[in-house]
């Protein structure tokens, strides 16, 4: 039998095992004689199933096949024999001397002699051997210790007794993702198919309805009917089995699936009766922030729908259905960024260029010297510069000490931000990368040096396999690599290529994460993260050097390249048959070197070639049009485009920079110019090269700085007459420079609903309850809110001309979604409390409900590694861990005295954080569920340790926002220390009803109990307030009955976007106006805290860039 079917047969026995069909186990067992399971081995015998005993035996081994098995035999029958004579069960005795024992006579006939002789006894433990046999239990314990040492040492029985390590349900598995490609190949693919059979392939009959609806991601909490195989969010555990790599790979050897197929699939919801999934999941779940384009997972369905729930398998992450309109041309030539805004001078040649993702003026440029600098390009100015150096020649190798000693010049490769903008990865000409830390100011904090690969590295990326952020390089010694970023550890070595790797291109679809690479012989491949080689062998256009690129929003794969004689080559790919697309034209003159590509807002290519910058629209082969920058570029400029697509930096000629940028991109640039500071950075008091690092907190009083009522949205400008572009990075700062700004900077309010843009969601039904819950959908097209009678509403923004991205904003309001039925999704709520329920999200029918009160179930936390576990926090301060797939509590951790109100999980640490209604915080490990430590949180002198406490991961999994009434805290979870504390004081003094971080983390959005909501920067400083009267009308803000909000959820792709819910049941999104684009800014370090206060204790001087170090 071939290693395929012998897997097979695992799969088979995995399924037969949970599905309960415990006799077919193991006859399937006996029958392949590919596993011998012990542990039933030993209960047959310890049950003295003789007969059973000896037939699964003859699975496995016969009684003359080696002197192993023949002892075996030998000792079943003997103890058969002997507990018959026990029961003076004579004549039975006697059957089984003759037929059983009497095979072994001609091998020791004076044994079987002996044997023979305990017949005339009355009692066998007469003779002298058998004179210590105890009772029949005690025997059999005795005989199967001697059985397991016969069985190990058997050779028959080697490689058969141990099971393979399979994730659950792993055939279910695979029949899901073939399904899945069954639908995704189909030409007329329907909306939540009912697939009834297994038996054909699936198709879906032609329809003559609307279009296909287009899949978008649900919230955080969200599940699917069946499929526990796979994780939330379509990112299964890293790294996958080898057998999950070999289902993929026929999907990868014709590439991912067709990105433009859609499908729909049965959606669903799980909530708990009174706060349900932690916001805090989100940064963990949603990675990429960027939605996956292609469908989620179909499943199989079982039309006994009730026996199916009792099998409940929670899918991977799915889509909501909209309805996409037909694509038309919404853009003009005036959104590319083709003016001149300014030219920068590097000091060397610019070798790689990347904008932070969030930051959008905010450029990381990489020179040949080896040096990197971080410029803001608004404030031309550069905040950081990092000559090359090794920082422990001693780890390195001695290949690169030699290289050293010789004074080999260093170049950089490639520089690149993660995908949150926290860390900067930087590869280097000679076998070096290095990893910063990026704390949110001007300083780059050295993290990791790995010497990585013999000669060059030549690229490298960011990946987040299981939400693990790795780093993937690739080198001249023909490798790719993955490494750990916390521990720097190596996690994958990739060989296959035959040259060099030029380029590498990490990606996923749906749950498979799979790694694009290129060498300089032309060879593509593409990578599971296993151990299995290469899963695609295509060569690319040119055969020589190419780079590869997703568009955006990861639907549409190009790549761009130089042969050997200079062609050059620009080709979108389809990927569901591994071939050339469409190959744009426009390239006229040979290349030296290779051409740098990049593309933009799902719409626009854009290429260096001829001294110029060439564009193309991607639906369009013919060039678009091209710019010479003014002139001044070299003969192959390098080209990279700001996330936004409003900026675009190109190298020049004279070791420099230009900024190109569209109308809305020099908005942009004018308004950072004009800003009274940089909001990334503190004042610097010594020279614009060199970043100080250090923080003031904690040691300046506090100082307010609140505007007056009537000050503008807008801070004053802190120029006083000196222009900002004088501020070069050769002029020194003078102190009183920085005091200048701290006296002009003004805290942002919000008074009144024109300073900021603000929509109602719409609610028809006539009794509304406060809000206790509120979650947008992972892709941004809906809001759910959970009222505190149970009932959940979903609204959804429509795609039309006026919204033609679908998405959440304030600019138009969405339509309050039901079904057909009317039906409202309802959760159970008793006297006692509330289940946990499963809905689906289609038909707003509940699936199933688990977990029944009392005691309520309070808080809900998705296990990030494995979607059927969740963790539910209780009213009796318990937690349970709770397996969904087989309906039962794993563990049941103790460690609260009251409710619990907060539940996360982080991955990088490997724990799970509890608060409770005890202002405590538990940390257990996620392995075992111990409990690994508990802290109290620094209640305020004067103030009550009651009340709700929260707790969200920062998306760097170690920093931890507490929310309680009476503080905003961040806390390194590594350590549980405290390292900043805000107290409400001043303008915003209410208790704290709720807070939550942006999706980017980069702000806190906080809500009071006043009405108030402030706007914080990432070390808890205040950069705006929004009032009461912006959202609410004169006649609730004079009513008896006072309206505040309750919950305040984070837009889960911009930063500046949140939507409240109110103790009026009302839910609002608001925004920043657009000539604002954000809400305010930060105040001068030089304030210290000026609108609140650092805690005392002797962690609160702590500052993100220590925490970092």
């Amino acid at each position: 039998m071939s290693s395929l079917s012998r897997e097979l047969v695992f799969l088979i026995l995995q399924f037969l095992e949970e599905e309960k069909f415990k006799e077919s186990v193991h006859r399937l067992e006996k029958e392949s004689g590919f596993f011998f399971n012990m542990k039933y081995f030993e209960e047959k015998v310890q049950a003295g199933e003789w007969e059973e005993v000896e037939k699964y035996l003859a699975g496995f081994t016969k009684v003359d096949d080696n002197r192993y098995s023949m002892k075996i035999f030998f000792e079943i029958r003997k103890q058969k024999y002997l507990e018959a004579l026990d029961r003076q069960e004579k004549v039975k005795a006697l059957e089984i001397l003759v037929t059983d024992l009497k095979v072994f006579s001609t091998f020791n006939d004076e044994l079987y002699k002996e044997i023979t002789q305990l017949l005339t006894l009355n009692n066998f433990r007469e003779n002298e051997q058998l004179s210590k046999y105890g009772d029949t239990k005690t025997a059999r314990a005795i005989m199967l210790v001697e059985l397991k040492k016969l069985i190990e040492a058997n050779p028959l029985f080697r490689d058969k007794l141990a099971f393979p390590t399979l994730r659950s349900s792993r055939l279910r598995t695979l029949i899901n993702q073939s399904l899945n490609w069954q639908h995704q190949l189909c030409k007329n693919p329907r909306p939540n198919p009912d697939i009834k059979t297994l038996f054909t392939d699936h198709t879906c009959t032609p329809t003559n309805g609307p279009l296909a609806p287009t899949p978008v991601n649900l919230p955080v909490a969200a599940v699917a009917k069946p499929a526990v195989y796979t994780s939330l969010a379509a990112h299964s555990p890293f790294p996958p089995p080898a057998a999950a790599a070999a289902a993929n790979a026929g999907a990868l050897a014709g590439w991912m699936a067709n990105a433009s197929a859609s499908s729909s699939v049965q959606a669903a919801v799980v909530t708990a009766s009174s706060i349900p999934v932690p916001q805090s999941q989100a940064s963990v779940l949603k990675r990429p922030r960027t939605p996956p384009a292609v469908p989620g997972m179909v499943d199989y369905q079982n039309p006994d729908h009730e026996q199916l729930m009792k099998r409940l398998r929670p899918a991977p992450s799915v889509e909501e259905v909209t309805y996409p309109a037909p694509r038309q041309q919404a853009w003009s030539l005036d959104d590319l960024p083709r003016t001149v805004a300014f030219t920068m001078h590097q000091g060397s040649m610019v070798t790689s260029m990347d904008f932070h993702p969030s930051h959008h003026t905010l450029l990381l440029v990489g020179g040949s010297n080896g040096e990197i600098t971080l410029w803001e390009l608004g404030m031309r100015e550069r905040l950081v510069s990092k000559p090359f150096k090794i920082w422990e020649m001693s780890t390195c190798s001695v290949q690169f000490q030699a290289l050293m000693v010789n004074d080999t010049p260093i170049s950089v490769s490639r520089v690149t931000w993660s995908p949150d903008g926290s860390f900067v990865g930087v590869a280097f000409s000679k076998h070096l990368l290095h990893l910063y830390t990026y704390p949110g100011s001007n300083d780059l904090i050295q993290r990791l040096e790995i010497d990585a690969h013999v000669g060059g590295v030549n690229d490298l990326a960011f990946a987040h396999p299981n939400k693990q952020l790795c780093i993937v390089t690739c080198g001249d010694d023909k490798l790719i690599k993955v490494w750990d970023s916390m521990t720097g550890q190596k996690l994958f070595n990739f060989e296959g290529h035959d040259a060099p790797v030029y380029s590498i291109c990490p990606h996923h679809k749906e749950n498979i994460q799979f790694i694009f690479s290129t060498a300089v012989d032309g060879k593509i491949k593409a990578w599971l993260y296993d151990h299995m080689g290469s899963r695609v062998d295509y060569d690319a256009p040119g055969h020589w050097c190419t780079t590869m690129l997703y568009s955006a929003d990861g639907s549409r794969l190009f790549s761009c390249g130089t042969s050997k004689d200079g062609e050059s080559f620009l080709v979108e790919w389809n990927e569901s048959e591994g071939a050339i697309k469409r190959t744009y034209v426009g390239f006229r003159k040979k290349s030296a070197g290779v051409v740098s590509f990049d593309t933009t807002q799902n719409h626009f290519l854009a290429a260096g070639e001829d001294s110029q910058i060439k564009f193309w629209d991607m639906d369009n082969i013919k060039l678009l049009t091209f710019t010479d920058a003014e002139g001044g570029l070299p003969s192959l400029p390098r080209v990279k485009f700001n996330k936004e697509g409003n900026l675009l930096a190109v190298t020049t000629a004279d070791n420099g920079f230009k900024i190109l940028a569209n109308a809305v991109g020099i908005r942009s640039l004018r308004a950072t110019e004009a800003s009274n500071f940089d909001p990334l950075r503190t004042p610097i008091l010594s020279t614009a090269i060199k970043a100080s690092g250090s923080s003031a907190v904690g040691n300046v009083g506090p100082v307010s700085c609140k505007a007056e009522r009537s000050s503008p949205v807008r801070p004053s400008p802190i120029l006083n007459g000196v222009d900002p572009l004088g501020r070069s990075v050769e002029k020194p700062k003078a102190a009183d420079d920085a005091i200048d700004k701290a006296k002009a900077w003004q805290l942002a309010e919000i008074m009144d609903s024109a300073q900021c843009r603000l929509v109602t969601l719409p609610d028809s039904m006539e009794a509304s309850s406060k809000v206790v819950r509120l979650l947008y959908t992972n892709s941004a097209v809906g809001i759910l809110a959970l009222g505190s009678n149970g009932v959940q509403k979903l609204w959804k923004w429509p795609r039309n001309e006026q919204n033609p991205s679908g998405k959440a904003t304030a600019n138009v309001a969405p339509q309050l979604w039901q079904p057909n039925s009317g039906l409202l999704m309802t959760n159970d709520i008793t006297a006692t409390g509330g289940k946990v329920s499963l809905f689906n999200m289609m038909t707003f029918k509940v699936m199933t409900t688990f977990m029944s009160s009392p005691p309520a179930s309070t808080f809900l936390a998705f296990h990030p590694q494995d979607n059927n576990i969740i963790a539910i926090g209780m009213e009796d301060s318990t937690i349970h861990i709770y397996n969904v797939r087989v309906d039962e509590v794993k563990s049941k951790l103790k460690g609260h005295q009251k409710r619990i109100t907060g539940l996360a999980f982080s991955t990088n640490l490997g724990i799970l954080v509890s608060s409770g209604a005890d202002a405590n915080l538990c940390v257990w490990s996620i392995d075992t569920w111990e409990k690994r430590k508990s802290v109290a949180i620094q209640i305020p002198a004067g103030k009550a340790p009651t009340g709700d406490t929260r707790v969200q991961f920062h998306s760097d999994q170690i920093r931890m926002l507490v929310v309680h009434e009476t503080q905003l805290a961040i806390y390194d979870a590594s350590k549980m220390e405290c390292i900043r504390q805000w107290i409400p004081q001043d303008v915003l003094p209410a208790p704290i009803s709720y807070a939550t971080y942006s999706c980017n983390s980069q702000s806190v959005y906080a809500t009071f109990c006043d009405g108030n909501i402030g706007v914080f920067d990432v070390s808890l400083k205040l950069r705006c307030r929004i009032a009461s009267s912006v959202y609410l009308s004169p006649a609730t803000l004079k009513g008896n009955q006072a309206v505040y909000p309750l919950v305040v959820a984070a837009h889960p792709m911009e930063p500046n976007q949140f939507a409240i819910g109110l103790s009026d049941g009302s839910v609002k999104v608001m925004e920043p106006s657009e000539s604002e684009g954000k809400w305010g800014v930060s105040p001068p370090a030089d304030n210290g805290v000026p609108n609140g206060r650092t805690s005392s204790s002797t962690t609160s001087n702590h500052t993100p860039d220590q925490l970092q170090r």
